[in-house]
């Protein structure tokens, strides 16, 4: 388990500002409001902006993971002296055991100071033309955004030199703090908690092994994705920080609208437009489709101007509860009304309005 003494003295959900009973999406949605309102990077030299962010994004790395938000609420619910245990969350002894069997199968475990930490998710929108959203497409996205290191691939030490285990915690990353009658685990401030020590800071990141370049992502995009609608790429966002993984990159999409279809949920519609006397009479006409074919649809006798035809499985075809569906071309046909007429279609009519 990784209960750290931060766990007692701050509450996460309010940090969050969402209620204790929030679901993981909206905790989500809280953290990458107040991430984009935060980041250092919209607020150039404001400590206090700087200080909120890295609470945040404590918070989110705890309450965003629902194993680790599990014990988070068991920790604050049976508070530091909970059944006369004594805590000391470097062993996890007595009131540690508890937890250790609780959350892992009946094993404790230590804590590991600050320990892997996962990489923030990086946002980014990225434009379709409204084919492409059909059939789906692979592009690229290319952003600017904090990534391993070039220079000492994410080990935070300069070229030709080493990284050492930390002499004050022996690699733990944590020491142990005593208060009284309990005794706390707290991140090792020799290290960072990181467990180990750098001989020479890399030139290039400082030693953080974390650079912020311009980077270039392949993107997959699948057939049927919507205007509006976020895809979500593993392992593509922040790099992760003391051997944690790479948080994700949430990639919102936006559609260009088509000069001609349009879109209702799986379903594409177009306006085709007929004379009138196909209408009145009956006929077979031509439908486009998306794809640059046609398709033919009989008209009956006395088809209404704006009534809709539908033609099965022309559609947008995409994945949905493991399987492809299919939606239909939605026609619409609306009446050609002239603009000249010959001398004969004019009388022609004529006679019609007249009831000739």
């Amino acid at each position: 388990m990784s209960a750290q003494r931060e766990w007692f003295d701050t509450d996460y959900y309010a940090v969050l500002g969402v209620d204790k009973g929030a679901d993981h999406r909206a905790i989500t949605k809280a953290y990458r409001k107040l991430a984009r309102e935060l980041h250092p990077d919209q607020n150039p030299g404001d400590s206090v902006a700087e200080e909120r962010f890295k609470k945040v994004a404590a918070a989110y790395d705890v309450l965003g993971d629902e194993k680790k938000r599990a014990e988070y609420d068991e920790v604050r619910r049976l508070g530091p002296n909970a059944g006369g245990f004594s805590f000391n969350a470097s062993d996890m002894s007595g009131f540690g055991d508890l937890f250790g069997q609780m959350f892992s199968g009946g094993r404790s475990r230590s804590a590991s100071g600050v320990g892997p930490r996962r990489g923030a998710d990086l946002e980014a929108r990225l434009t379709l033309e409204f084919a492409d959203a059909v059939h789906g497409v692979t592009t690229s996205l290319s952003l600017i955004s904090d990534d391993r290191c070039s220079t000492c691939t994410g080990s935070g030490a300069a070229p030709g030199t080493g990284v050492r285990t930390c002499g004050v915690c022996g690699g733990r990353g944590a020491v142990d703090e005593n208060q009284g009658p309990f005794s706390f685990s707290t991140p090792c401030r020799a290290c960072g908690g990181r467990g180990n020590t750098i001989e020479k800071p890399c030139p290039t990141c400082s030693g953080s092994g974390v650079e912020k370049r311009q980077r270039t992502v392949p993107v997959r995009i699948p057939a049927g994705v919507a205007d509006g609608q976020t895809i979500r790429l593993k392992g593509k966002g922040a790099p992760g920080r003391n051997g944690g993984p790479a948080g994700d990159l949430l990639v919102e999409i936006a559609v260009h609208p088509h000069e001609r279809f349009g879109r209702k949920g799986d379903d594409l519609t177009v306006t085709v437009p007929v004379a009138f006397a196909d209408l009145v009479l009956g006929a077979e006409i031509e439908v486009p489709t998306l794809d640059g074919s046609t398709v033919r649809l009989r008209l009956r006798p006395g088809t209404a101007s704006g009534s809709r035809h539908r033609v099965a499985g022309r559609g947008v075809s995409r994945r949905r509860g493991g399987r492809e569906v299919t939606g239909d071309l939605i026609a619409t046909v609306n009446v050609i009304v002239p603009t000249e007429l010959t001398d004969a279609e004019r009388a022609a009519i004529e006679a019609l309005a007249a009831g000739d």
